[in-house]
């Protein structure tokens, strides 16, 4: 996932992986009472530890949290040492929160949702007790883009490797009925991700190494049985009006840059 303030540099500590800072955070806040979750592709090497890890200098951290607990929140990240940008934190903190982590790592914290090619309503995934978004909701948060590029292709492949299409008891797996719900009452959302779910074969054939090896499952079945659910699922009275107009009108937001 790419937010506004990725790819900035900072210092020494820019090839360093972050992970460790970032769960360190995310547990630090549930022994404090609050909840965090790690996105984009931090939060896909939580769910898929057993595949080489994306790594790269300058990754920040993303952190997802909830509308009514962001001020606690916060805190919490300030007396962990983080460094909030207060003038930003004061004009956007309803929907975003930005920190400096002690190692210097930029911290965006997502509020309620992400808002990017499209706007994805998280505060469902806040029911359970992992460290990151439920995972259909990572997923689609990365098959959102309208240009994929290469890591986020990567993070959609290691997703789909990695995790069963359907309900897992012993595992986390990616639930067709929330993949499906989401894409099912916004056509824009449909058409974006049915359409990079169109991609994939080409991408594999043409990248190889954006797939794992020793994968779960075979990504590119688990994509055509997404594509299948998306196809399927019945679709909202906002969803057929708008699928009336089509490609004729833009169906995706273009992400603002965020200057600090």
């Amino acid at each position: 996932m790419t937010t506004p303030h990725e790819g900035r540099g900072f210092g020494a500590n820019a090839a360093s992986d972050p992970l460790p800072e970032a769960t360190g955070l995310v547990r630090g806040a549930s022994e404090a009472g609050y909840q965090l979750k790690i996105l984009g592709g931090l939060g896909v090497r939580v769910l898929c530890p057993d595949f080489p890890p994306r790594l790269r200098a300058g990754q920040d951290i993303d952190l997802a949290c909830l509308g009514k607990s962001r001020r606690k929140v916060a805190d919490y990240l300030t007396s962990a040492g983080c460094e909030p940008d207060k003038r930003f934190n004061n004009l956007n903190g309803d929907r975003q929160m930005y920190f400096t982590a002690p190692s210097g790592r930029p911290i965006d914290v997502m509020v309620d949702r992400l808002s990017m090619c499209h706007t994805l309503d998280f505060k469902a995934s806040f029911g359970s007790t992992s460290m990151t978004l439920d995972p259909a909701d990572l997923l689609l948060s990365k098959l959102q883009i309208v240009e994929l590029n290469a890591k986020d292709a990567h993070d959609i492949f290691h997703l789909l490797s990695g995790l069963r299409v359907g309900r897992d008891s012993a595992r986390p797996a990616i639930d067709p009925d929330r993949f499906g719900a989401v894409l099912a009452a916004d056509w824009g959302w449909w058409r974006t991700v049915t359409g990079n779910l169109a991609k994939l074969p080409d991408l594999l054939s043409a990248q190889p190494g954006l797939a794992p090896p020793y994968p779960r499952f075979d990504a590119l079945t688990q994509a055509k049985q997404l594509h299948e659910v998306a196809e399927t699922v019945p679709k909202s009275l906002k969803w057929k009006t708008r699928s009336r107009v089509g490609d004729r009108v833009r169906w995706y937001e273009l992400p603002e840059e965020v200057d600090h």
